[in-house]
């Protein structure tokens, strides 16, 4: 019996001590309503930003600014100079052809993947073979509950191959354009040819550039 009042008493007293705490946290949280104080905050170093911001004053600089001055040869993230020093215009088409090379290295990974990049990108026009017999340029058809009928066909860009002894549109044996003419057209475009610069990064473009002047050769 007593084993049973004592047990009895133990629920009792944590059952007040839980409707206290109950108690004080409901009136603690509804205030007055003429206080501004917003209680205790958790974790306020998730919300509240302990980074600087750009134009507040930092004394962990000498010139006490937070947005330092970049080192001189690097670039903003996101930014391309190509896009900076090369306009989409027939003098900086030229000029391109004369001033940019390939920066990668020619080895049987880099063409790899320029062979893929290129097949992915670009030959459905230029054909796999770089010979302008893609698939958009040959009569196609496609069947649906409105019945069969033809898709529009594109014009044949000239062949890469030297072989074809085809012409560009802007002079010049398309076997003989340079690296740097070849990257310029990848990332402005060329008459019914869209600009590729938001589908190939500058890496891309040129392992792509490297796979052309390849079939160049043929």
């Amino acid at each position: 019996m007593k084993e049973n009042m004592l047990v009895m008493n133990k629920k009792n007293f944590l059952g007040a001590v839980c409707m206290a705490v109950a108690f004080a946290a409901v009136t603690t949280a509804c205030g007055d309503g003429t206080t501004r104080n917003t209680g205790w905050e958790f974790s306020r170093n998730m919300y509240d930003p302990i980074a600087y911001n750009p134009d507040q004053p930092n004394n962990n600089f000498s010139n006490k600014q937070t947005a330092q001055t970049p080192p001189a040869g690097t670039l903003p993230q996101g930014f391309e100079r190509f896009a900076a020093e090369y306009s989409n215009t027939p003098e900086d088409y030229a000029r391109a052809g004369v001033e940019l090379s390939n920066p990668l290295e020619v080895n049987e990974e880099n063409l790899a993947q320029g062979q893929h990049l290129y097949l992915v990108n670009c030959a459905v026009c230029h054909g796999a073979e770089g010979k302008g017999d893609g698939a958009i340029t040959k009569d196609r058809s496609v069947s649906d509950s409105r019945g069969t009928r033809q898709l529009e066909n594109f014009p044949n860009p000239p062949a890469y191959n030297r072989s074809a002894a085809a012409n560009s549109s802007r002079g010049g044996l398309m076997a003989d354009l340079t690296a740097g003419k070849i990257y310029h057209t990848i990332y402005y475009g060329l008459n019914t040819m869209g600009s590729h610069a938001s589908q190939l990064n500058p890496e891309e473009r040129w392992k792509v550039v490297m796979y052309v002047q390849e079939l160049q050769k043929k």
